[in-house]
């Protein structure tokens, strides 16, 4: 397995490709140490810092960096270089918006694609989730990733890099899966995209999809 597989998770979730370009690879790891709360908002992404970090030169650091504040996970200020952004309540809205619809053409593209030993690899996440036991909530958060993105991975590589760029967005620092009543709720939400994917049916699974972002929001909002 190389590198990047290991910091991406491919050889877990089955995945396969071409190599990532080290821009490529810059971008992927910093998207996934922000989503991740490595690095929170506030934090000064430092060009050289990152290049050891991750065993690369500048030039892909500073090209990765340009395309994040393209994407607006991050921003530059005089003196303290690029940060990553603190999100406004409207633009986490807007966020939510946006990866409700991704997500779910996402899942429809994934209920078309799959196959069925990716959706074994599904159903095995959803079960871990659906048997956790261990009461913390960033664990679950974590394993709540790996269901999206082993589903969204398993129908289009490019959608699914455009909902990790989203996921970026939101550290999280307070996870809804913290609160029991919440994690039931969205495991619930799951078990309804499950049950759509099981029946090869990419219409359903795409609203149920899309109202499970919806409802992360809403639930979010009362945090």
């Amino acid at each position: 397995m190389t590198e990047t597989q290991r910091a991406h998770g491919g050889a877990a979730q089955g995945l396969t490709g071409p190599p990532l370009s080290k821009t490529e690879y810059v971008l992927q790891r910093l998207r996934e140490d922000i989503a991740s709360g490595v690095v929170v908002p506030g934090t000064s992404l430092r060009q050289s810092e990152i290049a050891t970090r991750y065993g690369v030169s500048a030039t892909p650091v500073r090209e990765a960096l340009r395309l994040l504040e393209a994407g607006g996970s991050i921003s530059y200020a005089p003196h303290r270089g690029a940060t990553v952004r603190e999100l406004s309540p409207e633009r986490v809205r807007d966020v939510y918006l946006l990866r409700a619809e991704i997500e779910a053409l996402a899942t429809a593209v994934a209920c078309e694609r799959m196959t069925d030993e990716q959706f074994a690899r599904i159903e095995a996440v959803h079960e871990e989730i659906r048997g956790y036991r261990g009461g913390d909530g960033e664990e679950l958060a974590v394993l709540n990733r790996r269901l999206h993105f082993t589903i969204y991975h398993a129908g289009s590589e490019l959608i699914a890099s455009h909902a990790s760029s989203l996921w970026s967005l939101f550290p999280p620092r307070v996870t809804i899966w913290a609160d029991p009543e919440a994690a039931e709720a969205l495991a619930a939400d799951h078990d309804g995209i499950i049950a759509a994917l099981r029946a090869r049916e990419p219409v359903l699974a795409q609203q149920r999809a899309r109202d499970h972002v919806l409802h992360a929001a809403a639930l979010r909002e009362h945090l």
